[in-house]
C-alpha cells in the first residue's frame, strides 16, 4: 500500500477542548455538558435494535416485558429485553449518556446512578427488575432548576476532574454517600461508638472510604474529596 494511502486512513486528532469548557456548556449533550444539564425528552437513535428496549417497539413477549421507570422525574414505559441492563437502557434507549460504561463489571463506578435514592452500578442491574423504580442520573441531579447541584458546583470550583470520564459516576456516588451518612449508615471507618441511626459526620477519611468504589484513572482523588468536603461543610445534600 502506498504511504499516502496508509496515512489517509489515520484519523485526524480532535481539536483540544478543556473539560471545564465542556461541562460549563449547556448546549452540546454529546460532550460533558450532560453532567450539568442533560437533554429533555427522548431521541431515538438510528439503527438501534428495536428488540432490546423501545417505547414504541413490539409488545411483551416471553423474552421482553413492558417496564415503567420514572427517570429524572419523567415516566417512561418501554418494552425491554430481559437481558438489557439499566446502563444500556439509559444510554441507548433514553439518550441519557451521562452514566458511562467503564469496566462493565461493576468495579469502576463510572456507571453509578441513583435508584430510589440509593447509588447502584447500573451496568449490573437488569432493567426489568426495576419496574416502578425512580431513577436519577447525573442529568437529573439539579432537578428542574437551571442551577447545578451543589456538588456539581463544588466539582467545578475545585477542578475535581481531568478527563472527566468518571465524573458523572463520582457525582451520583457522592450524592448517595451524603444521603447514607445523613441516614446513619456506617462505613468501614466509622467510629463504633457512633450512636446507631444517628447521622455520621463526614471527615476526609469517611469521604475516601465511602467513595472508594469509584475509580479515577487520572488520580483526581484529592480534589474530589475537597469538593465533597466543601458540600458537607455547607450542609448541602
Amino acid at each position: 500500500m502506498p504511504v499516502g494511502a496508509l496515512s489517509a486512513t489515520v484519523p485526524r486528532a480532535c481539536p483540544s477542548v478543556s473539560v471545564r469548557a465542556r461541562i460549563t456548556s449547556y448546549r452540546d449533550v454529546s460532550h460533558a455538558a450532560v453532567w450539568i444539564r442533560g437533554p429533555h425528552g427522548i431521541t431515538d437513535r438510528p439503527g438501534r435494535d428495536p428488540h432490546m428496549g423501545s417505547e414504541h417497539g413490539p409488545r411483551s413477549s416471553p423474552h421482553r416485558s413492558d417496564t415503567t421507570l420514572r427517570v429524572n422525574g419523567k415516566p417512561h414505559t418501554l418494552t425491554v429485553d430481559h437481558r438489557r441492563v439499566l446502563l444500556d437502557l439509559l444510554r441507548e434507549d433514553l439518550d441519557l449518556t451521562g452514566a458511562k460504561k467503564g469496566c462493565d463489571h461493576g468495579q469502576c463506578g463510572a456507571c453509578t446512578v441513583l435508584v430510589d435514592g440509593r447509588r447502584v452500578n447500573s451496568c449490573l442491574l437488569l432493567a426489568v427488575t426495576l419496574d416502578g423504580s425512580d431513577i436519577t442520573t447525573v442529568e437529573g441531579l439539579s432537578g428542574d432548576g437551571e442551577d447545578p447541584h451543589p456538588l456539581q458546583r463544588a466539582f467545578l470550583e475545585r477542578d475535581a476532574f481531568q478527563c472527566g470520564y468518571c465524573t458523572p459516576g463520582q457525582l451520583c456516588s457522592a450524592v448517595g454517600a451524603l444521603a447514607e451518612a445523613e441516614s446513619g449508615h456506617p462505613s468501614h471507618v466509622t467510629d463504633p461508638a457512633t450512636p446507631s441511626g444517628r447521622p455520621v459526620a463526614l471527615d476526609r477519611d469517611e469521604i475516601r472510604e465511602r467513595l472508594s468504589g469509584n475509580l479515577c484513572r487520572c488520580g483526581a482523588y484529592p480534589r474530589i474529596v475537597d469538593a465533597v468536603e466543601d458540600v458537607t461543610g455547607a450542609g448541602g445534600t
